[in-house]
């Protein structure tokens, strides 16, 4: 994944802040979820009196977000600590902390190999970060948050309200769960985010409806396995359809998108629901992880490749033209010529519209890291063929679509061609096209002229 960096937040209407304190600093590595937690940090930091900086160089404090789903964030989370060694020896008074999923399981390591670091703080820890930072204000104490809440019979009721003082932007992610109750074999998140527990309905509706009026017209709406959203509940179950539903109410959102679903928990009301609400965009991202049952079952994953393709076929029957999208793991350990040819025969039976593929990475403390590894060289050498193989049906689907007119929300300048402007469709296909500043923000119709293996080519229709 992309390394991201928060950008400084502007329009946030200070609640607390009562002096200046100084420049942050914020590097994140992960998830769209990890993307989110590095912005309510930001709006923390900010209500303290920090500042954003524009490098760690000039900051005062520097706080990593990292990421542990797969061993390179990691290394690079460790590298960015061991270059801050030198930097906080000149300055020390500044201050280092580390936080998400790396911080959440390997925080004894990080503070033995990094002793420069003033604190650690898990993911369920997000909102003691104003307290964590005046403590060591005061102090110059290392801290150290890392408690994961506690789930009574079903429910999980240590939710804290989110900062809902954010900047106004045209796309924004919501989370509406945290943590995930499958324990698949390669996955460490539920030792890094905990079991699984949703957000209040109200807490969503607020934080959408903030989002709205300060000036977003798309939401993400974030979880493990969103699609489970709503079980365990103290105001009682809320299904995930109805949540889009009530989101759908909200005057002024104009378009919801979501990620990442279980298979096991896609129902036919959810299908359904997509289908028959404006707001929600015809595209699912459902990872698949493999395309044979024996991996399948070794990985954990509660479905096989016909009820996978049993869900497939209905949303293409009653949704013809919905985008979708996929995870595949390639060299899984004890992964069979058979087996990967099974995940290579499955990408052609189903013919995602994109997918990211990646190399099996070993997490520590995971069931599947004690399991046969495959040699990197012939995981590698997987990878590269079903990596061309996909991107060869990415390009034929894009193909396909020339001469047809979609529905396109202009998001600004295509950073690779400062030319052209740029968007998704509905069903999550990118598109470039000539336009003005003032299309930002609006929703225009484009025909596409030229399918390419990332997206479309178009013109205003």
């Amino acid at each position: 994944m992309a390394d991201t960096l928060l950008q400084p937040l502007s329009g946030s209407a200070p609640v607390r802040r009562t002096m200046e304190r100084g420049t942050f600093f914020i590097q994140t590595w992960g998830c769209q979820m990890n993307e989110e937690d590095s912005e309510q940090m930001g709006l923390y930091l900010r209500d303290l009196g920090f500042r954003p900086a524009e490098s760690p160089h000039q900051a005062q404090l520097i706080l990593l977000n990292t990421c542990s789903v797969r061993r390179k964030p990691e290394d690079k989370a460790f590298s960015f600590l061991g270059e801050l060694r030198l930097l906080k020896q000149a300055r020390p008074d500044m201050i280092i902390g580390v936080a998400g999923c790396m911080a959440q399981v390997r925080a004894d390591e990080i503070r033995q190999r990094n002793p420069h670091v003033d604190f650690i703080l898990g993911t369920a820890q997000v909102s003691r970060l104003p307290a964590v930072v005046e403590e060591i204000l005061q102090t110059r104490r290392f801290e150290k948050r890392l408690e994961l809440p506690e789930r009574k019979g079903a429910v999980v009721t240590d939710i804290p309200q989110r900062n809902l003082e954010r900047r106004g932007k045209l796309k924004a992610f919501v989370p509406i769960q945290y943590g995930c109750d499958k324990f698949c074999t390669f996955c460490i998140v539920p030792q890094t985010r905990g079991r699984e527990r949703s957000r209040p309905t109200e807490h969503i509706v607020q934080e959408v409806r903030r989002l709205v009026e300060l000036g977003t017209k798309e939401v993400t709406l974030l979880g493990q396995t969103v699609n489970s959203y709503g079980k365990n509940l103290a105001e009682g179950r809320v299904p995930f359809s109805r949540l889009l539903q009530i989101l759908a109410g909200i005057p002024g959102l104009e378009r919801i998108r979501y990620t990442s679903p279980y298979p096991r928990d896609f129902r036919t009301d959810l299908i359904e629901t997509i289908r028959d609400t404006p707001q929600v965009m015809e595209h699912c991202h459902m990872p698949l992880q493999a395309g044979h049952n024996d991996l399948l079952k070794r990985m954990r994953r509660l479905y096989t490749v016909e009820s996978y393709a049993a869900i497939v076929d209905e949303m293409r029957a009653l949704m013809p033209e919905i985008g979708l999208t996929t995870d595949i793991i390639v060299g899984f350990p004890g992964e069979t010529e058979e087996e990967f040819e099974g995940t290579m025969e499955a990408m052609r039976r189903f013919r995602f519209d994109g997918a990211y593929m990646f190399r099996y990475s070993p997490r520590p403390d995971t069931p599947a890291a004690d399991m046969e590894q495959v040699p990197p060289a012939l995981a590698a050498e997987r990878l590269n063929r079903l990596i061309a193989q996909q991107n060869a049906i990415s390009l034929e689907k894009n193909q396909a679509c020339e001469g047809r007119e979609f529905e396109v929300l202009v998001e600004g300048r295509s950073p690779k061609n400062p030319g052209m402007l740029q968007g998704y469709t509905r069903c999550f296909r990118m598109v470039h096209f000539a336009g003005g500043p003032e299309l930002v923000g609006q929703t225009v119709a484009i025909r596409a002229e030229r399918g390419r293996q990332w997206g479309l080519e178009g013109v205003r229709a």
